[in-house]
C-alpha cells in the first residue's frame, strides 16, 4: 500500500479541544504510523506521554496563529515546549515585519526560535494567504538563511489554506522540507500536494484519507 501516513502531521489545534480528543489523536497516529501529532503547547506533555512507546513525533506551535508576539516570547515558548517533550516546532513568521520589508527582524525572529529549539525540527509558517508571491519567495529565502528545516503554507486559521502553486514556489525557493497545511481533506488533494513538492502534510482528516486509500486498494 502507498505509504502516505509518513507524510501526515495529525493535527488538532482548535481552541476548544479537550483531553479526550487529544488522546484519540494519539491513538490514531500510533495506529496508522503518522509522522507526528501536532497540538497546542498546553498538550505537549500529555502527548509525549501517550506517544512514548511509538515512533510518532510530538509537534507543537509557537507564536500561533498570528506570529505577532515578540521574539522574546517565541524564545520562551520554544524553550518550554522543548522541555516538555516537543520534537518539532511550527512557528509563525512575523508577517507584518515581512510585509514592511524588515527582513532583519524576520530572520532574527526565525534564528532565535531555531536556536532555542536546540536542533529540533523547526517549520516556519508563512501564512501564504496574506502574502504576495514576492513576499512568499523572500520568506522562504529568509527561513533558509535562518536555518529552518521546513517552510509551511498556513496555520489553518487564515483566510484560506494550502494551494498547489504556493507549494511549488516554496519548493523552488526553499529547496528543503515543505509542509502543506490548511483545508487538505481528501486522498486526491494529498497526492497533488506531494506531487507539487510537499514533504509533510498537516491534516485533521488523516484517518479519513487513510480509509479512502484503503478503500481504493480494494477495488
Amino acid at each position: 500500500m502507498e505509504n502516505l501516513a509518513k507524510y501526515f502531521d495529525h493535527t488538532n489545534l482548535k481552541a476548544f479541544v479537550r483531553e479526550e480528543a487529544i488522546k484519540r489523536l494519539c491513538e490514531e497516529a500510533k495506529q496508522y504510523g503518522f509522522a507526528s501529532v501536532c497540538v497546542n503547547p498546553f498538550y505537549v506533555k500529555l502527548v509525549k506521554n501517550f506517544l512514548k512507546d511509538s515512533n510518532v513525533k510530538v509537534c507543537t506551535v509557537v507564536g500561533f496563529p498570528l506570529g505577532a508576539t515578540t521574539t522574546e516570547a517565541k524564545i520562551c515558548e520554544t524553550k518550554q515546549v522543548i522541555k516538555d517533550g516537543a520534537d518539532e516546532v511550527d512557528m509563525v513568521i512575523n508577517i507584518g515585519a515581512l510585509k514592511d520589508g524588515k527582513d532583519d527582524i524576520v530572520i532574527k525572529d526565525i534564528k532565535a526560535v531555531v536556536g532555542a529549539a536546540k536542533k529540533k525540527i523547526v517549520k516556519v509558517i508563512l501564512e501564504c494567504c496574506y502574502l504576495t508571491d514576492e513576499e512568499k519567495a523572500r520568506a522562504c529565502a529568509l527561513s533558509k538563511q535562518a536555518g529552518a528545516n521546513f517552510v509551511k503554507t498556513s496555520t489553518g486559521f487564515g483566510e484560506w489554506g494550502a494551494k498547489i502553486e504556493d507549494v511549488r514556489l516554496m519548493k523552488e525557493i526553499f529547496g528543503g522540507g515543505v509542509k502543506a497545511a490548511g483545508g487538505i481533506k481528501t486522498l486526491e488533494q494529498t497526492r497533488s500536494f506531494i506531487k507539487a513538492g510537499a514533504t509533510r502534510i498537516g491534516v485533521s482528516q488523516g484517518v479519513n484519507i487513510m480509509k479512502e486509500l484503503e478503500e481504493e486498494q480494494k477495488i
